[in-house]
């Protein structure tokens, strides 16, 4: 019985044991992107439509097929019908059946199943650019959210320290007061700093949630109340890619990114649509073969004439074997068929100049695309050389406000400046501090953006 209860108890221990494991667990940005990459609806709808592309090829390769089909038919002609015995119209029931085997096959179509085929492959380079573009917006995103974690965790950080000081400088302050050295008035406007403090650390907390909450739902994770991320550190010094001109950028993200490889796989399988519109202007050449036979149930009636002459006597004889009748009454049909388009209501012309105009488009979705990354090149180079500059006037304001606060603490701990002035010292301090973790994480992401059109990944792909 003792061993059973030590048994149970050291279950219990490792089943606690992995649940708190399991609660503790620390995301990585690698592994939310691994996750995310996975799990996210977006890039799973990329990934059927690249499976769509791939149905659709081969759909093409069957379209070199022959086509051949089975028919069988077993019919019942109930009510007046010719009666095999006088040869006369009435109510009677007949029973026969029906089999058949049809085969054709496309001999000349006018190189359109070779230009579909081209196509279909054009399709799935395509949807495979795709499925790559949403996983790397996916990424984007889930950078972007994670880092506004980690900010969140160091603006909580931030406030909470800051109520700590408070609190420290409210038990000084009491200790002042006792000793008659500052009024009570200053005792409670740093109560209603305390306080201010706490709805600080509760905003800092709602939106460290819900960023949380943002980067789960962005991993289309269940959990939310134990998902969080590891505190990773990433450096704010300057990046090699700073140090490229934006025409440099772009010129390697025009060769790299995803987008124009994109609207450039587009615009081929536009031009190999008007090839296959125009091969309708050919005539078309199939071959073709059947095969039929019939079975009957009834029985056969024959008209003979008697040895001496007079009207012709019928005779009923059974019908062969269902095998037998299957193999004499067979028949054969094969031939070709040649169709030569003439008129058509306008309707193979039309389908040419609706590719040429989808063509067209393509061209200048290209174009956009080409203006579209030169821009966003433009804009991360310098929205990051501007977050550079703001992460370093923030760092220099707040080495300020901290020599200021601890000036005005040491001139409010012999009296002369009051506590108004402190709590303003103290609040441009922390106000300061929190500036530099935002502009710090800004500049990281936007680093990243750039990185990301030079040619940096921004996560390893499996």
């Amino acid at each position: 019985m003792k061993h059973k209860i030590y048994i149970l108890l050291l279950l219990a221990c490792g089943l606690c044991t992995f649940t708190a494991a399991a609660q503790a667990k620390k995301w990585t940005l690698q592994e939310c992107v691994d996750y995310a990459l996975k799990n996210n609806i977006s890039v799973r709808q990329s990934e059927l439509d690249l499976k769509t592309t791939s149905i659709a090829k081969t759909d093409a390769i069957g379209a070199f097929l022959p086509s051949a089909n089975v028919t069988g038919s077993h019919t019942w002609n109930v009510g007046l019908n010719i009666n095999p015995l006088t040869n006369l119209l009435q109510q009677q029931t007949l029973q026969y059946s029906n089999a058949g085997l049809s085969a054709q096959f496309d001999i000349y179509k006018g190189l359109q199943n070779q230009m579909n085929y081209r196509r279909a492959r054009m399709a799935i380079v395509a949807g495979q650019y795709q499925l790559q573009k949403m996983k790397d917006d996916t990424a984007l995103n889930v950078a972007n959210a994670f880092l506004q974690i980690l900010f969140n965790k160091e603006n909580l950080k931030v406030q909470n320290e800051q109520q700590a000081i408070d609190e420290q400088q409210y038990e000084r302050s009491s200790q002042l007061v006792e000793g008659g050295q500052i009024p009570k008035g200053d005792l409670l406007d740093i109560e209603a700093t305390i306080a201010s403090d706490k709805q600080k650390v509760i905003a800092a907390e709602n939106q460290l949630l819900l960023s949380k909450l943002s980067l789960a739902q962005l991993l289309q994770l269940e959990d939310f109340a134990t998902f969080d991320i590891a505190d990773e550190e990433y450096s704010s010094e300057q990046s090699e890619v700073l140090i490229q001109t934006p025409d440099a950028i772009f010129d390697k993200a025009k060769g790299i990114r995803t987008e124009i490889k994109l609207a450039l796989a587009n615009l081929e399988v536009a031009k190999q649509d008007i090839k296959i519109a125009r091969g309708a202007y050919q005539p078309t050449l199939r071959g073709f073969y059947s095969l039929n036979t019939r079975i009957s149930y009834a029985d056969n009636v024959t008209y003979v004439t008697p040895e001496g002459g007079g009207t012709p006597v019928p005779v009923i004889t059974s019908q062969p074997s269902f095998w037998n009748q299957f193999v004499d009454n067979r028949g054969h049909s094969f031939g070709f068929q040649l169709s030569i388009p003439i008129i058509n209501g306008f309707q193979i012309r039309n389908n040419v100049q609706r590719a040429k105009v989808a063509l067209e488009r393509s061209k200048l979705a290209y174009e956009q695309q080409e203006v579209d990354l030169k821009r966003n090149v433009y804009t991360a180079f310098t929205d990051a050389q501007g977050a550079l500059r703001a992460y370093e006037a923030a760092v220099s304001a707040a080495n300020a406000r901290k020599g200021a606060l601890e000036y005005a603490t040491e001139r409010y701990g012999v009296g002369l400046i009051n506590v108004f002035d402190l709590n303003q010292a103290q609040t441009l301090s922390v106000n300061a501090q929190s500036e530099v973790l935002r502009t710090k994480y800004d500049f990281i992401f936007r680093v990243k953006i750039l990185e990301f059109y030079f040619g940096i990944p921004l996560y390893q792909k499996q």
